[in-house]
């Protein structure tokens, strides 16, 4: 609880996934996928319900077994044509106690209890009905182009491109590791990262967002360079 709010933390890990196979229980690091978020919230401060919503049973049998309460998922909110605010509604449905909705997506690993913390204390302190984590972005978006039908290239902002970064503004992009929101946002159909919501930045390399072989390979490796796994 945080504020006087009670907090549900919803752990989304649906069956299929076609970049890597099984993904959300390939063992990463020596413990399963899901296992590296669910034990960042078992040590967070101010969580009330740990949940992992899935319509795979071996996902939610390992999910129980780390620690976890499981919500099984109605099959249709799971398929790659569901949207990701599926599993929040129906979540928000099936705990209508929850004043507040924390997304812990398990492609991030190397988000930390403290993260969650900072966070959700930040979000609190600002007053905002919605919170994302950000990270950095690699490219300023004054260095982006477009490409028109003839291989012309096109600044996607216009007008004069600055040639040095220190001339620029920080951007940042949503990392995938920390969303939240009120539930009364949420059920009002309201989505996580809309206009004025806060952001909360950071750093790039615990901002890792598991989707292709590669980048799984990167948070191995920065896993394995921790002095302390859990």
């Amino acid at each position: 609880m945080i504020g006087g709010k009670k907090v549900l933390a919803l752990i989304p890990a649906r069956g299929g996934s076609r970049g890597i196979p099984r993904k959300n229980i390939k063992i990463l690091g020596g413990r399963p996928l899901i296992g590296w978020t669910i034990e960042a919230a078992r040590q967070a401060a101010f969580l009330d319900m740990i949940v992992v919503s899935s319509e795979d049973e071996e996902i939610l049998t390992v999910a129980k077994s780390l620690g976890a309460q499981a919500l099984k998922r109605p099959v249709e909110l799971a398929t790659d044509e569901a949207s990701g605010m599926d599993p929040v509604r129906h979540a928000i449905d099936c705990f209508p106690e929850i004043e507040i909705l924390l997304l812990l997506q398990p492609t991030s690993p190397l988000r930390t209890s403290g993260d969650i913390d900072g966070f959700m204390q930040a979000f609190i302190a600002s007053g905002c009905q919605s919170a994302v984590g950000l990270s950095p972005a690699p490219s300023p978006p004054e260095w982006m182009y477009r490409l028109d039908r003839d291989g012309k290239m096109k600044a996607i902002l216009g007008g004069k491109v600055p040639a040095r970064r220190q001339d620029l503004e920080p951007a940042y992009v949503i990392n995938g590791a920390l969303y939240a929101a009120s539930s009364a946002h949420l059920r009002a159909g309201k989505g996580f990262s809309e206009s004025g919501a806060f952001g909360y930045v950071m750093p790039a390399d615990r901002s890792i967002d598991i989707d292709t072989p590669l980048d799984w390979a990167m948070a191995e490796f920065q896993l394995s360079q921790r002095p302390n796994p859990a």
